[in-house]
């Protein structure tokens, strides 16, 4: 038994029949809502209930985290932009041209995280425009985390139909 035997025995490479591929999913997408911008989401409901100190701290945060992004963005943004474009080309013509199915089940996971760090980014840079603070800076958080949720369903129901429909053409047809 050669190492890659191994590795594929340990590891089913047939992810959308996998338990822990859906696993993942649910988690990636539930972090994904809870942390808007960097900032967990109950920081949000603790400064809108509490205000004072607790709005304080989510301000702070919320600005360290736009500044880390837009220098981020700022700084290696074409070459971040190529790595990513790069990236889910390659994973697209492994998955759905060589039709290798741990490759169409990165895509289908990268795919829509991709879409929610552009609006992250989106959010970020008109956050520091507007210079939000207190209700509005939460409701631009709100509204953010509505707009992950909604792209995370989306991508979870497609997600689902696309590894149903693998599932069920492996199937033998019967007599």
């Amino acid at each position: 038994m050669d190492w890659q035997t191994a590795v594929f025995d340990v590891i089913d490479m047939r992810s959308f029949s996998s338990l822990w591929f859906w696993i993942a999913l649910a988690v990636v997408w539930s972090m994904a809502s809870h942390w808007v911008l960097g900032v967990p989401y109950d920081m949000v409901v603790r400064a809108s209930r509490h205000g004072g100190a607790a709005e304080a701290d989510l301000e702070a945060l919320v600005r360290i985290n736009v500044d880390r992004m837009l220098f981020v963005a700022t700084s290696l943004g074409a070459w971040l932009i190529g790595l990513v474009c790069f990236v889910l080309t390659t994973l697209a013509l492994l998955g759905f041209w060589y039709a290798i199915e741990f490759a169409q089940a990165l895509f289908c996971l990268l795919l829509p995280l991709t879409v929610v760090w552009a609006m992250s980014l989106r959010a970020a840079v008109r956050i520091r425009a507007e210079a939000l603070s207190g209700d509005a800076l939460r409701r631009r958080l709100r509204v953010q985390r509505v707009f992950t949720q909604a792209v995370g369903m989306v991508a979870i129901f497609l997600t689902a139909l696309w590894g149903m429909y693998q599932n069920l053409s492996r199937l033998p047809l019967g007599d």
